[in-house]
C-alpha cells in the first residue's frame, strides 16, 4: 500500500476532519507529491512510536515490585540491544534523510513542469493579492484564474511587507518580499474553485488575506480573459497607488489592462539601483505603518 493511501485511510478515520483546500486533497502533481512524502514520513516514524508505546507499558507492568522480569543488577552488555539500539535510528536518519533529499529535488518552486508556462506576475498587499497576467494583459485582485493541465509559474513580491503565499490544494508555501522576487511553480489537474492565503502575519487583517484559486478548461480560461478584457476596469500606477493603504477586499476585483511593467516596477520602487538601467520608474512607497487603515476588517464588515 502507498504511503498516501495510508494518509488517506487515517484521515478517513478521523470522523468530522475537514479536509478540503488542504495537501491532503491535492489537486497538482505539487501537492500529490508533497502528499506522498507525508505519507513516508509518517510510515517511517510509526517504526519508532508504535514501538515506544507497545514496548514501555510490557516494560513498566512487567518489572514492577512483585512482577515477573528478572531482576538482574550485574547485566552490562548485549550485542543485539546495542545493535537494535544504534542500527534503528542509523537507519531511520539514512531513510529520511534520503525522502527529503528527493522530495526537495522534486518539489523545488524554481523547478518548470513542462513547455509554454502561463507566467502569472504576484504582488502580495496588505491584505490582498494583485494577479498580473502580462501574457493576456488583463489582471485581477484576489482571484487567481488558472487553466486545467497547463503548467503555471508564478513570480512573487511583495508591495509591503514579507508575506507567505501557498495554495494547499495545488502547491507548496513560497515568501514573497519587497524589492525581490521569489518563483512557484504549478499544474493544477483538476477544475474547481481552491482556496489561497497568506501564512505570514501581518497586521489585523492577516486572518481575512485569502483569495480563490479557480482552476477552468483551457477554452474557459481564454473566456474568461476576453469576458475580463470586456467588462473590467483599467488599472494604473495611480490605481495601484490606491491599493496600497491595508484593507480588506470583499469580492475579487478584474482589470481589463495593466500599466506594462507594472511588477518590475513595483519591484523597483524598493530597490531601485537594480533597476536603474531598464527605465522603470519608482512606485509610491507603501503608506506608513498606523497610516491608511481606515479599511481594517471591522470596517470592511
Amino acid at each position: 500500500m502507498k504511503p498516501s493511501a495510508i494518509v488517506g485511510l487515517l484521515a478517513a478515520a478521523l470522523p468530522g476532519a475537514a479536509f478540503a483546500d488542504s495537501f491532503l486533497e491535492p489537486a497538482g502533481p505539487i501537492a500529490s507529491g508533497q502528499l506522498s512524502h507525508f505519507g513516508v514520513i509518517s510510515a517511517l516514524m510509526l517504526i519508532v512510536i508504535v514501538p515506544m508505546f507497545v514496548a514501555l507499558p510490557i516494560v513498566l507492568y512487567r518489572y514492577r515490585r512483585g512482577g515477573k522480569g528478572t531482576y538482574r543488577p550485574d547485566w552490562e552488555f548485549n550485542w543485539g540491544l546495542e545493535l537494535l539500539i544504534w542500527g534503528v535510528p542509523v537507519v531511520l536518519v539514512v531513510a529520511l534523510g534520503t525522502a527529503l533529499w528527493r522530495q526537495t529535488i522534486v518539489g523545488d518552486p524554481y523547478r518548470a513542469l513542462g513547455p509554454d508556462p502561463l507566467v502569472v506576475e504576484v504582488v502580495a498587499l496588505d491584505w490582498k493579492f494583485l494577479f498580473l497576467y502580462p501574457e493576456q494583459g488583463v489582471a485581477t485582485l484576489d482571484l487567481l484564474a488558472l487553466p486545467e493541465d497547463r503548467p503555471v509559474t508564478l513570480k512573487l513580491t511583495s508591495g509591503t511587507v514579507m508575506q507567505s503565499f501557498i495554495v494547499p490544494s495545488l502547491a507548496g508555501q513560497i515568501y514573497a518580499m519587497a524589492g525581490m522576487q521569489t518563483q512557484l511553480n504549478l499544474v493544477a489537474e483538476e477544475t474547481g474553485d481552491f482556496t489561497g492565503r497568506n501564512t505570514q502575519y501581518n497586521g489585523l487583517g492577516f486572518a481575512t488575506q485569502s483569495f480563490t484559486a479557480r482552476v477552468m478548461s483551457a477554452d474557459a480560461f481564454a473566456s474568461w480573459v476576453e469576458t475580463t478584457k470586456a467588462q473590467g476596469s483599467a488599472l494604473d500606477a495611480d490605481g495601484y497607488a490606491r491599493l496600497l493603504p491595508s484593507s480588506v477586499v470583499s469580492a475579487p476585483v478584474l482589470y481589463s489592462q495593466f500599466t506594462p511593467g507594472l511588477f518590475d516596477q513595483v519591484m523597483a520602487g524598493f530597490a531601485p539601483g537594480m533597476f536603474q538601467n531598464h527605465g522603470h520608474a519608482g512606485m509610491p512607497a507603501p503608506p506608513a505603518p498606523h497610516q491608511g487603515h481606515d479599511h481594517t476588517p471591522e470596517a470592511a464588515q
